[in-house]
C-alpha cells in the first residue's frame, strides 16, 4: 500500500497543479508579462491565483509540521537553509530576469511543454543549462 501511495500521490498532485496552472492562464506567458507590467496594462489576476493557493497551502503545512510525517509515513523534510545570503539574493534574481523575459517559470513552463510552442523548448532548455551550471559550480566549490 504504502510503495502505491509513493506512486500515485505525487502522479495526482503534478496532475492537479498543472491543471491548474492552465486553468488560471500561468502557462500563458503573455498573460504572465502583463501581471508583471505594473505600468502598463497590469493583470493583477495571477494575484489572486498566487494567494489563493497561499491560503490552501496553509492549512496542510500547518498539519504536516504537527504530523511530522507525510501520508505515506515518510518523515517530513523542510529546508534546511534559514538565512539570505548571496547565493539566495543571486538565484532569485536570474528566476526574476527569467520569468520577465520569457513570461514563464520553471513549473508552468513545463506544463507548456505540452503545446509544442519552440519558446517554451529554448526556454526549458535554457533551464537545464543554467541547472547544469550550477551543479558545475558547486562542484568546484
Amino acid at each position: 500500500m504504502r510503495n502505491t501511495l509513493n506512486l500515485v500521490a505525487p502522479l495526482a498532485a503534478g496532475l492537479v497543479f498543472g491543471l491548474g496552472l492552465i486553468a488560471a492562464g500561468m502557462t500563458d506567458p503573455a498573460k504572465v508579462l502583463a501581471f508583471l507590467d505594473l505600468a502598463g496594462t497590469w493583470d493583477p489576476s495571477l494575484a489572486l491565483v498566487m494567494g489563493g493557493a497561499i491560503a490552501v497551502a496553509l492549512v496542510p503545512f500547518g498539519w504536516a509540521r504537527r504530523r511530522g510525517r507525510t501520508l505515506a509515513g515518510e518523515p517530513v523534510q523542510w529546508p534546511a537553509a534559514r538565512g539570505i545570503d548571496a547565493r539566495l539574493l543571486l538565484g532569485g534574481l536570474l528566476f526574476g530576469i527569467g520569468w520577465g523575459l520569457a513570461g514563464l517559470c520553471p513549473g508552468p513552463a513545463i506544463v507548456a511543454l505540452a503545446a509544442g510552442l519552440a519558446d517554451v523548448w529554448l526556454f526549458v532548455l535554457a533551464m537545464l543549462a543554467g541547472l547544469l551550471l550550477v551543479d558545475v559550480v558547486d562542484g568546484r566549490r
